[in-house]
């Protein structure tokens, strides 16, 4: 008897090419963690409103415990180990670190992409932009009075690393 029906998917995830063969339902979000090894997308409601499984998708945040594997097919997928480089951490990263932005960490690298692609979009967001932008994003830990620091912080350092 044949198997479930699978698909052939290939994507780029944090630069390099993947390719997997996958059951048609399979989430992103297990497909990054399961067949790809990464440990930063994190999965908690399921239901994609607590942001922890946020990731970018072609530049822009996206919920992956909401889509299907098939449906990012040819995309282009950033997740939370693309910014790092050679062990020095991103300015997003450091300004947690530096702004006490970090409790549990079990939010952080949601909290960070969601970080990422406002600061790519707004370079310099005052605190209500950022306060909007990371409203999608569920930290039990903390008031997000360092998340909201940390952000407007890495938003001056990339400010002056474009400079």
């Amino acid at each position: 008897m044949p198997g479930p029906p699978r698909c052939t998917v290939t994507m780029t995830v944090n630069g390099r090419r993947v390719e997997g063969s996958v059951p048609p339902r399979k989430l992103l979000s297990d497909f990054l963690k399961e067949d790809v090894g990464l440990t930063g997308v994190r999965v908690a409601c399921e239901h994609g409103v607590c942001g922890a499984c946020t990731i970018l998708v072609d530049g822009q945040t996206a919920r992956a415990c909401l889509i299907l594997t098939v449906q990012a097919d040819e995309a282009d997928i950033r997740t939370v180990e693309s910014l790092a480089r050679d062990g020095v951490l991103h300015p997003v990263q450091q300004a947690f670190w530096d702004q006490h932005a970090l409790q549990c960490g079990y939010c952080t690298p949601g909290m960070l992409m969601t970080a990422c692609e406002l600061l790519e979009q707004n370079p310099d967001p005052t605190e209500d932009e950022v306060r909007r932008a990371i409203a999608g994003n569920i930290c039990r830990c903390t008031g997000y009075v360092h998340i909201v620091k940390a952000i407007r912080a890495a938003a001056a350092v990339l400010r002056g690393a474009a400079r």
